[in-house]
């Protein structure tokens, strides 16, 4: 039997299937949470937690107060005291402001300026006694 020629022309492989692309990924939903039981734990062990959490964040506010102070410096608190300003109405009720202020003015700086020596100031104290009696303020 002879042979058949093809005319020259070479054998054709047969022709392939497409490439395909791989699948697309599917996205799943994450797997479901555990349950928790409700009977888990005790009382003590939920305060024990949240008093432990409290002291953490302490140590941690009171780490970050000395990196911040480290680097700004120490911080200084200063108090201030602004004395009170007397109003007139006041001072014209005081007991001394009429008859004897001048003497109870008078035996004060001498106490202010003597120190612990009250003898130095026995004159100012007769003084306001005897305004006191004249005036009739007895104290």
């Amino acid at each position: 039997m002879p042979r058949r020629s093809s005319g020259g022309r070479s054998a054709r492989a047969p022709a392939r299937a497409p490439a395909r692309s791989p699948p697309a990924p599917v996205n799943r939903a994450p797997p479901p949470a555990p349950v928790q039981s409700s009977s888990g734990g005790s009382m003590l062990g939920g305060i024990g937690s949240t008093i432990a959490q409290g002291m953490a964040f302490g140590t941690g506010s009171a780490v970050a107060h000395r990196a911040v102070d480290a680097v700004m410096g120490p911080r200084t608190i200063q108090h201030e005291t602004v004395p009170a300003a007397v109003p007139e109405a006041a001072a014209a009720s005081s007991p001394y402001s009429d008859a004897c202020g001048m003497h109870y003015k008078a035996f004060q700086d001498c106490i202010n300026s003597s120190g612990s020596d009250i003898g130095k100031c026995q004159f100012y104290m007769d003084m306001l006694s005897e305004c006191r009696k004249g005036s009739g303020l007895a104290a």
